[in-house]
């Protein structure tokens, strides 16, 4: 068998590649860090171990064109009008705002016009691998910060089309050519190419798709979702437009159809192993020499991605309305060089917008920017100077927290409930305490929730939990309680710590992700943690015992028993309890059933002599002995050990009737436990 070309090549990246990951893994550095390092020790500035470097980047292309399918994959039409609203405002001022910024200093420095705003759109694009992978490590997607990274980074690879649609328009200025007409015509077509796409995508694909998953050949389907993304690709390149947009128009098509998620999970492993080529393909680019005869431009080139594009990325939060923490927390979050940069510079050089020599610093500051990202989100919390600093731009932008405006008059907050945070979980409770008479104040950073909720009447304020002005203004002093349902763990913390100074009389109840999170809560001040993995574990137990027919005094049971383990503290203190009132509609009918058991007071006694249906109104319609089902059983009849007994009836009499039938003798019972209010 003669010698495969690039076999042992590949084989050397591969190798590589898992060593140094796998190393600097230890040092909770990302995967891509890994492989960009990697390619930089192979490439032809480091110890020259692979040399066919234009057939890596051959690979390194179908990389690019299988990432870019896979993002169309995650971009269907349907999804992408569910939100545009949500990313678009701050993805436009991000975007915008640094691509005006680094045109405009370009230009000034004598680039033409071509040039600025090619490196305008290289410096506009952050990291998604290696941003996601930090924020999910930290747990922090959901929090207002991570959100606004989230979004924004989805508009960013939306932004990779045109950018790449642009991109080798740009070099017509320094041709000689016409850039405003040949960007005009490019956008024409592919305006054309995406009106094509949609209709192809409603007509012909699903039928396409289901045609060939009758096959039920999991080969064969892969085969025809490779050639949706390579034959698009294939068509765009043909009509003078990209690979890049072409893949990424294949994938929305697919996404559209019902097998967009068996084709994501089919397409994963190639991607990733074509994309980890690519991004070591990057790492060749790195050329050591640049930052030893250019230290100075480096430096600066860094310099721009880690503070000014992270300034312009926390204005871009301030415009939004976020707090100078989640602004802060979002510039570091979005302050780096990014994988479709790589793309454009390598787009750029083919296209005569730029060389190789002026690059080259950029590709080598871009990739210290990405060596350096995890570290800096990881200390950013912990940095309260750069909040400090920031604070004088968020009075001048207008952003606000709480203020007794808001808040209203000083004697009517008095024994309320401050809620911070206002999601899922949050509107529960606060219409759960408006049922209970109960007054409340909710603090929250997102100004669209806030908004919403005003408009609605709510008692609901843009505030920051972790500052003691906002707090303050809350009246967390004559507080009843503090009660903390946010998605940002790091600053649940800090709003514990703050609280504790502020008013530390007052009880905090929280939740937290994990279990292990509680004790050290805990030892902060927090009054009682709920751990969310425990009631989740609680509410499937729960269902699933009610899918097996099992009694509910037995389910109550099981439950309490899982809760005592987990949840219970000594520190647990008991909120007095409000009645919600009776209500006209309780009259709905309700079925349950209650075991009997040894120590029922019921053992032995029939349902005459306790007066089930006298007392309690709920109606026993039957019972099941022994494995049989009796439906007309004698009132008189004494109840056994072991018989499950099904009520029907309101829910208040069928409670009532449940209690007569499980609860032990009275002498036994033991007293209520709830507190007078």
């Amino acid at each position: 068998m003669g010698h495969i070309p690039l076999l042992d090549e590949i084989a050397v990246i591969a190798a590589l590649g898992v060593l140094v990951t796998v190393i600097l893994s230890r040092l909770r550095l990302p995967t891509v860090a890994g492989l960009l390092f990697s390619g930089a020790l192979v490439g032809p500035y480091g110890f020259k171990l692979v040399r066919s470097i234009h057939s890596i980047e051959m690979l390194a292309e179908v990389g690019v064109v299988l990432l870019l399918f896979t993002i169309g994959l995650e971009f269907s039409l349907a999804r992408l009008k569910s939100i545009f609203r949500q990313v678009a405002l701050g993805g436009i001022i991000q975007v915008g705002l640094t691509t005006a910024v680094v045109a405009g200093v370009a230009s000034a420095f004598g680039q033409p016009a071509g040039r600025s705003v090619f490196y305008g759109f290289v410096f506009a694009l952050s990291s998604t691998a290696i941003v996601l992978r930090a924020l999910a490590e930290r747990r922090e997607l959901d929090a207002p910060h991570g959100r606004f990274i989230v979004g924004t980074l989805i508009f960013q690879d939306l932004c990779v089309v045109p950018m790449v649609l642009i991109v080798p328009m740009l070099g017509a200025t320094a041709q000689g050519g016409n850039m405003a007409r040949d960007i005009g015509v490019a956008l024409g077509k592919a305006a054309l190419l995406v009106i094509a796409t949609i209709v192809v995508a409603r007509l012909v694909v699903p039928r396409a798709l289901r045609w060939v998953a009758a096959a039920r050949s999991r080969e064969v389907f892969l085969l025809a979702v490779l050639a949706l993304c390579v034959g698009t690709a294939w068509l765009t390149a043909h009509a003078g437009l990209s690979l890049a947009l072409g893949a990424f128009l294949g994938g929305m098509v697919v996404a559209d159809t019902e097998y967009g998620h068996r084709a994501m999970g089919d397409m994963l492993p190639l991607r990733d192993a074509f994309v980890s080529v690519f991004f070591v393909s990057l790492g060749m680019l790195f050329d050591a020499r640049v930052v030893l005869e250019r230290p100075l431009l480096v430096l600066l080139l860094l310099a721009g991605f880690l503070l000014a594009k992270g300034l312009l990325a926390t204005i871009a939060a301030f415009a939004m309305r976020f707090p100078a923490r989640v602004a802060w927390l979002a510039g570091v979050g979005l302050a780096q060089f990014g994988e479709f940069g790589f793309v454009l510079a390598r787009l750029g050089e083919s296209a005569g917008v730029v060389d190789a020599t002026a690059t080259r610093p950029l590709l080598a500051a871009g990739i210290a920017s990405m060596f350096l990202t995890p570290v800096v989100v990881r200390v950013a919390p912990h940095l309260t100077a750069g909040q400090r600093l920031l604070a004088p731009l968020e009075r001048l932008i207008g952003v606000r927290s709480i203020d007794e405006a808001d808040a209203g008059d000083e004697h009517a907050l008095s024994g309320h409930v401050v809620i911070v945070g206002y999601g899922v979980a949050g509107k529960l409770v606060a219409r759960a305490l408006v049922a209970c008479g109960a007054k409340h104040v909710v603090l929250e950073l997102n100004a669209e929730t806030v908004r919403a909720a005003r408009a609605a009447g709510e008692p609901v304020y843009y505030g920051d939990g972790t500052s003691e002005e906002a707090l303050g203004h809350a009246h967390l002093e004559k507080a009843r309680a503090l009660l903390l349902l946010m998605n940002d763990p790091q600053a649940a913390q800090r709003v514990v710590d703050t609280a504790k100074r502020v008013a530390p009389q007052v009880p905090i109840l929280m939740r937290a992700r994990y279990m292990l999170e509680k004790g050290p809560l805990l030892q902060m001040g927090a009054t009682d943690v709920v751990a969310e993995e425990v009631e989740g574990g609680v509410e499937i137990l729960a269902r699933l015992l009610r899918w097996l027919d099992v009694p509910r005094n037995v389910i109550d049971q099981q439950i309490d028993e899982v809760r005592a383990s987990t949840q219970t503290t000594e520190r647990t203190r008991t909120i007095p309890r409000r009645p919600l009132g009776e209500r006209a509609d309780l009259a709905e009918l309700k079925i349950e059933s209650a075991l009997v058991t040894e120590a029922s007071a019921a053992l032995g006694r029939s349902a005459a002599a306790l007066g089930i249906r006298r007392q309690t109104g709920a109606l026993i319609i039957a019972i099941r002995r022994g494995g049989k089902l009796i439906e007309h059983m004698d009132p008189n009849e004494p109840f056994a050990a072991g018989d499950v007994v099904y009520l029907a009836g309101p829910i208040h009499s069928v409670k009532q009737a449940v209690d007569l039938l499980t609860l032990p003798p009275v002498s036994e019972n033991v007293a209520s436990l709830d507190l007078p209010s």
